[in-house]
């Protein structure tokens, strides 16, 4: 009983350590505990990130079919930007983590800031985009007309305010390569507890503030966005983390940059090829009329809100590979993620036989017509089966990333998502007509031939070699 109530209280001890981001080092000790450590926040960052997802659906369904449909089709088109920012962010994390592993903080700060500059840059041009042209966007996608005129507001708040996506990806993922999870964590509760505020005043509008439908779901989280990056910047230049930039940092760095790029390459390239494959997917989709596409989306959406956390474990292990790598500890590193793999396997577990056997009734949470729950539904069950997959999956690509090999994540990409998925999914739903089931095998399938070619390469042990 006593060595309960000990393990008990060693539990609660490391949980309030793990959230208040006292800083450690990661390449010694236990590892078990490291992996706690930065799990942790890590987790709680993706479900506050999920959890804007699920709460602009809420607030959204009570608006329309078509309003739910605006947001499938937009944020398929917004994943591309995802894609970008995740792809640099992963080598923010790389490169941060490896010089963090070196103890040359001073190298991790710089590398901080040309991150910083590239995303800026990027995202003006997405900004441009989707400013001028929401319309042809929505269009290009497959929407009708009626839910282009309802919807165009959303895409264009949306991919205008972009930078905000764009920054909070990389800023976090520089707090994740320091160690600096939790400080990570905080910034998306400020985010989404802003979104979840003001939602409903800019959808229905209240008191002063008109009612401006879908269009304000975006306006929200732009707003919620852009505060939490002002968080991320004030924390950067006060020094509240491993990293700090002064105003001398703030130059551009030909030697750091070339080098950001080279490797970023291969990162943007490995996300693009999977995002690219779910714009198809949802044009895909898109074929099946408002109410199917409605039901898809909202199961991506919950579906995203449990992947998340096994996300988060996914960057902690990029982390502890960066780290340890930097620190000269390659087998260490390859523990590290074995582990986490292991951990992550669990959790998906317990999730997948919750959609199993509830997915109608979560589907219901957010829709009561019934083919959106029946179509929903069905996209849940179906890719859930393959959740545990998944869970490897995740931890070894990031594993990859985490190390700076970037490219092998890229051809695994091609090949499981262009090669296989995209061709599969439109035998199946249009040339056989299974219509939306075959979509839900052909992502199931395609994500567990990632997961066992991942895994299959990983144990060949490269990546180890890899110099960022």
């Amino acid at each position: 009983m006593q060595s309960k109530i000990n393990s008990t209280k060693k539990l609660v001890s490391n949980l309030k350590l793990a959230i208040s981001g006292k800083q450690q080092d990661f390449t010694s000790g236990s590892i078990k505990k490291a992996v706690f450590m930065l799990s942790i926040p890590m987790i709680l960052e993706m479900l506050m990130e999920s959890i804007f997802a699920i709460v602009d659906i809420f607030y959204v369904s009570q608006v329309s079919v078509n309003a739910v449909a605006t947001i499938g089709l937009t944020e398929s088109v917004i994943t591309l930007v995802y894609a970008v920012a995740i792809g640099l962010s992963m080598v923010a994390t790389a490169i941060v983590s490896r010089r963090i592993g070196e103890k040359d903080n001073q190298g991790a700060s710089q590398a901080a800031i040309q991150v910083i500059f590239l995303g800026v840059i990027v995202a003006s041009v997405i900004s441009v985009i989707g400013i001028l042209f929401p319309k042809e966007i929505l269009s290009l996608m497959g929407g009708e007309v009626d839910l282009i005129n309802e919807g165009y507001g959303y895409t264009q708040v949306l991919m205008g305010g972009n930078v905000t996506i764009m920054l909070l990806f990389l800023i976090n993922a520089i707090f994740r390569g320091a160690g600096d999870a939790s400080i990570a964590m905080w910034a998306l509760v400020v985010s989404n507890g802003l979104n979840i505020i003001l939602d409903p005043l800019f959808i229905f509008g209240i008191g002063p503030i008109p009612e401006f439908g879908v269009m304000g779901a975006a306006i929200a989280t732009t707003i919620g966005r852009g505060t939490a990056v002002i968080f991320q910047l004030l924390v950067l230049f006060y020094g509240w983390s491993r990293i700090k930039i002064g105003v001398k940092d703030i130059v551009f760095r030909i030697g750091v940059m070339l080098n950001l790029i080279k490797v970023s390459v291969g990162g943007i390239s490995q996300f693009l090829i999977g995002t690219s494959s779910w714009v198809f997917l949802m044009r895909i989709m898109s074929e099946f009329g408002s109410e199917v596409l409605a039901g898809y989306t909202i199961a991506i959406r919950v579906i995203m809100f449990t992947l998340m956390p096994a996300w988060g474990m996914s960057n902690a292990a990029a982390t502890l590979v960066g780290q340890n790598l930097g620190a000269k500890k390659p087998e260490r590193a390859e523990k590290s993620v074995w582990k986490t793999g292991r951990y992550s396997a669990y959790f998906m577990a317990f999730v997948s036989i919750l959609y199993l056997v509830f997915a109608p009734i979560i589907v219901a949470w957010f829709s009561i017509e019934r083919e959106v729950i029946k179509n929903g539904a069905l996209c849940l069950r179906i890719i859930a089966s393959g959740y545990i997959f998944y869970a490897y999956g995740m931890v070894i690509i990031n594993a990859f990333n985490g190390a700076g090999d970037t490219k092998t994540p890229t051809y695994i990409n091609f090949f499981c998502f262009w090669l296989f998925q995209l061709p599969l999914a439109y035998v199946l739903a249009i040339m056989l007509e299974f219509g939306p089931l075959g979509v839900f095998i052909a992502i199931t399938c395609a994500e567990v031939l990632l997961s066992i070619a991942g895994i299959l390469l990983f144990r060949k042990g490269k990546w180890k070699s890899v110099v960022v």
